[in-house]
């Protein structure tokens, strides 16, 4: 049996900010935002929390799966931007849209999160230890932004994607590739919440997103396209018999240069990065989302998903819809 996708949602904040208002806060410009990452607006969370973002597209996924709450018997949140410490992200979910037959936990593997909830996902279905299940990768990463660095601040918005698994015996995961390399977490991190207790009163404060852009450029560019071709080759499929290439929407140059390196034309890699900028975990399964509203995706179809990020974390899956 394998895992295939028979629903999927999203879910935006309501507030849009484009690049004009963002020159308002530090010294850029449309044009140059533009010009070096593809991204033209971003949506950026109000009265909205990860939690919100998830039961809205969770219930859209459900919905369009023709599937209750109750169906699903596995629930994963790829988030790194939880509303609380504990419980999960998707506890909160479970509560919330009734799936009261699930089991419910987080992941945080960054921008590589929905990935790696497919990833757990496929194993579990193909195992038969579960049946239905319930991805979403959702975040508000404006929280951990400093509004005051133009090199990240530019990059990052809100929203919440999400996708039905269930088991099946046509189509759906056909392979997987996902890989980490630990050596290399401080290209792109956050700093937690610093220790403070009787014996221990550090002065440090939580700290905000940093990256190191033209490292986490590097990366990119150079593994997406090895553990791309790594599960094609899983799969017994060549480049050329895949419909689209859905990438993570981090940039659109890095996005060029793989379809470059895969030989592919750019036409088949889509891209929202212009409206929802860097979604991290939510960033695939919003982009299914609105492709299949949108009816770009039919039957057979041929699909490749890939994502990276901090960790550093990468993974790449060739399904048939």
């Amino acid at each position: 049996m394998n895992a295939k996708i028979i629903g999927t949602g999203c879910q935006l904040p309501a507030y849009a900010a484009d690049n004009h208002y963002l020159s308002t806060l530090v010294e850029t410009s449309d044009e140059w935002i533009t010009e070096r990452t593809g991204i033209r607006m971003r949506h950026l969370a109000q009265k909205e929390t990860t939690t919100s973002l998830s039961v809205d597209a969770a219930g859209k996924a459900l919905a369009s799966a023709g599937m209750q709450a109750s169906d699903i018997d596995l629930l994963i949140v790829a988030t790194i931007t939880a509303d609380t410490e504990t419980p999960s992200t998707a506890c909160r979910v479970q509560a919330e849209i009734g799936a009261v037959n699930a089991v419910a936990f987080d992941i945080n593997a960054a921008c590589s999160g929905f990935l790696y909830a497919l990833h757990i996902a496929d194993a579990f279905i193909k195992s038969g230890v579960y049946k239905n299940a319930l991805l979403i990768g959702a975040e508000t990463l404006s929280k951990l932004v400093d509004w005051t660095d133009r090199g990240t601040c530019v990059l990052f918005g809100d929203g919440a994607g999400a996708v039905v698994l269930t088991a099946s015996k046509q189509g759906g995961v056909l392979s997987q590739s996902v890989g980490s390399n630990g050596s290399k977490w401080e290209v792109l991190s956050c700093a937690a919440r610093p220790v403070r207790n009787p014996v221990c009163q550090s002065k440090e404060v939580p700290g905000y997103l940093r990256m190191d852009g033209q490292e986490v450029f590097k990366f990119a560019v150079k593994t997406v396209p090895l553990c791309i071709e790594d599960a094609l080759e899983k799969a017994g499929l060549q480049p050329e018999e895949i419909t689209h290439y859905l990438l993570h929407q981090a940039n659109k140059r890095i996005i060029q240069t793989v379809a470059k390196r895969l030989k592919q034309p750019e036409e088949r890699f889509p891209m929202n990065i212009d409206q929802c900028a860097n979604t991290s975990a939510a960033s695939l399964p919003i982009l299914l989302a609105q492709m299949d509203t949108q009816g770009r995706l039919h039957p057979g179809d041929k699909l490749v998903l890939s994502g990276f990020g901090a960790g550093l974390t990468w993974g790449a899956c060739v399904l048939e819809w």
